[in-house]
C-alpha cells in the first residue's frame, strides 16, 4: 500500500508514471526455469498431484549466505507431507522443506501480513477503483482478516499499516493474544503491531524505532525479545529469539531512506541478540523493496556497494524504461537489478550518510547471516519466481508484485510456509481487497525450527 510519505516532487513523478501503467500494462505471466546467464542453477522438479517439491536442495544466489543444503526428504518425512499437504487456507497450501524436519520439537508459527490501514485506503481510491465498495469496508474486512489469524494459528503476528489497533487487540484477546503497537510519527494514523499468544511465550524486551530520530522519515519499526514458556527439547538454554516488525518508506525515488531504515533495523537486532546471549533473529514486514532488488541483496548477503545502484532504483519498484509506466509486474527471478562493475551511480555527500549512516562509507555491510524463510522451503512455479520468492504478496490496480518477507537467522531452519496464490487466480479477482481476502497484500505465514543438537526426538 502506497503511504502518505512521497514530497511533492516524487509524488508527481510516481502519478505520472503510473498513470501510464493503467493505460500500458500487459499481461506478463510467469514462467520457470529462468536462467539470467550468470551462473548455472538448479531447477525445481514439481509433481502434478502435490505441491511439494522433489528438488534436494533450494537454489542459491550468488554472494548469498544462506541455509546449507538440505538432505532429500527421507520416506517418513514425505508420508508425512502428503498427509498434511490436504490443509488449505482457501486456495492457500501448507508446503513442507525438502529437509527432513519431522525430528524437530521447538518450533515457531510466525505470520506478517499488512492488513491495509482504513486511512490509507481512502486516501488512495484509485488504487482500488475495481475493487466493489463492500469489501473495502473496514468491519467485513476486519472479520476477513481475524478468520485468517484463527486459521494460521501463528504463535507471533506481525501486522503493518494497524490504524484501528483497538478493534484487533480487542479481538485477539478472545484468541488469547497479548500485543505491543506503535503509531507512525507525524501526521500518519497507522503503525506497526506485534501480537503473541500468551500461553507460548514470555516477552523479555521490547523496544522501538522511530525513524524521523535518525533523519529517516516517519516510519517505525518494532524489536521484541521472546522466550518459549514450556519447550519440549532438552536444551539446557532457553529458547529465547529477537523478533523485528517493520514497514519500510515507500517513496521509491528515496532508495537512500529506504536502505537507510533497513540498515538501521539490522543493525538494531543484531545488537539486541548479541545482548541476549546471541540469540536468533526473525525478521517480518513490508519492506517495499522486490526481490531483485538491491535491498533484497543487501538483506540475503550482508554487503551492497551503494555505488553500484541507482538511488531511484535501489528498492527495484519503479522501472524506468521509455515503453513502461511506473508499475509492472515481473516474473523473473532473483536478479540484482542496475548492478554495473564498470559504472558508478552519483549520489551525494547526504545520500551516502543517510543509507550507511557514516559520511563517505559507500560499502554497507550488517552481520546477521539471513535467509528468507520461503526461499528455503521451494514451492510451485506457478506461485514461485525462480529462486523461490513468491511471485506476488501485493496486488492492487498499480502494482502486483512482493514486497513483503519473512527473514530468519542461524540456529532457525524453516518447516514448512503457507504458499501464495497464483497470478492468473489473482488476475480473475481484479485486484485485493475481495470477497475472500481483507487486505490488498496476501499474509506470509512459515513455522520455524531451532536448528540444533538438542531440538530433536
Amino acid at each position: 500500500m502506497i503511504e502518505e510519505s512521497l514530497d511533492e516532487e516524487s509524488l508527481m513523478d510516481v502519478r505520472a508514471k503510473t498513470g501510464k501503467n493503467r493505460r500500458e500494462r500487459s499481461a506478463n505471466t510467469a514462467h520457470c526455469g529462468h536462467n539470467d546467464g550468470r551462473k548455472k542453477r538448479r531447477r525445481f522438479a514439481f509433481s502434478s498431484e502435490t505441491t511439494i517439491p522433489t528438488s534436494s536442495e533450494p537454489q542459491k544466489l550468488p554472494s548469498s549466505k544462506r541455509s546449507k543444503p538440505v538432505r532429500s526428504p527421507s520416506r517418513t518425512s514425505r508420508k508425512y507431507e502428503k498427509r498434511r499437504s490436504s490443509e488449505s487456507d482457501g486456495h492457500r497450501r501448507w508446503v513442507y522443506s525438502t529437509r527432513d524436519c519431522s525430528r524437530f520439537i521447538d518450533k515457531i508459527m510466525v505470520a506478517s501480513y499488512n492488513i491495509l490501514g482504513v486511512e490509507n485506503a481512502l486516501k488512495h481510491p484509485d488504487l482500488y477503483h475495481r475493487v466493489p465498495s463492500k469489501f473495502m469496508d473496514w468491519s467485513f474486512r476486519k472479520e476477513l482478516i481475524c478468520n485468517a489469524i484463527k486459521f494460521y494459528n501463528a504463535g507471533i503476528l506481525c501486522l503493518q499499516e494497524v490504524d484501528r489497533f483497538n478493534d484487533l487487540d480487542e479481538l485477539f484477546q478472545n484468541y488469547g493474544y497479548k500485543s505491543v503497537y506503535k503509531a507512525r510519527t507525524g501526521e500518519a494514523n497507522d503503525g506497526c503491531a506485534l501480537f503473541w499468544i500468551e500461553k507460548l511465550f514470555t516477552l523479555l524486551h521490547q523496544e522501538s524505532i522511530e525513524f524521523q530520530s535518525f533523519g529517516l522519515r516517519n516510519n517505525v519499526a518494532q524489536l521484541c525479545v521472546f522466550k518459549m514458556n514450556k519447550p519440549k527439547s532438552k536444551s539446557k538454554t532457553s529458547r529465547s529469539f529477537v523478533i523485528g516488525n517493520i514497514h519500510v518508506l515507500f517513496n521509491p525515488n528515496r532508495g537512500d531512506i529506504k536502505l537507510g531504515q533497513v540498515r538501521l533495523f539490522l543493525e538494531k537486532a543484531h545488537s539486541l541478540s548479541q545482548r541476549w546471549g546471541n540469540i536468533p533473529v526473525i525478521m517480518a514486514g513490508d519492506l517495499n523493496s522486490i526481490p531483485k532488488s538491491a535491498i533484497y541483496q543487501f538483506l540475503a548477503s550482508s554487503e551492497l556497494d551503494i555505488q553500484l545502484h541507482d538511488r531511484r532504483k535501489i528498492s527495484g519498484q519503479l522501472d524506468f524504461s521509455s515503453s513502461r509506466g511506473a508499475f509492472r509486474f515481473c516474473s523473473e527471478g532473483t536478479k540484482w537489478s542496475n548492478v554495473s562493475a564498470s559504472r558508478s551511480f552519483r549520489w551525494s555527500g547526504e545520500e551516502i550518510r543517510i543509507a550507511s549512516g557514516i559520511e563517505n562509507v559507500t560499502c554497507l555491510q550488517h552481520h546477521l547471516k539471513l535467509s528468507s524463510a520461503y526461499y528455503g522451503v521451494p514451492g510451485s512455479c506457478k506461485t514461485r519466481d525462480a529462486n523461490g520468492e513468491p511471485l506476488v504478496t501485493s496486488f492492487h490496480s498499480n502494482f502486483m508484485g512482493t514486497v513483503d518477507y519473512i527473514w530468519h537467522s542461524e540456529k532457525l531452519a524453516p518447516v514448512r510456509v503457507l504458499e501464495t496464490l497464483p497470478i492468473d487466480a489473482l488476475k480473475r479477482t481484479g485486484g485485493l481487497p475481495n470477497e475472500k481476502w481483507g487486505s490488498d497484500h496476501l499474509a506470509l505465514v512459515c513455522e520455524l525450527a531451532f536448528d540444533d543438537e538438542h531440538n530433536v526426538t
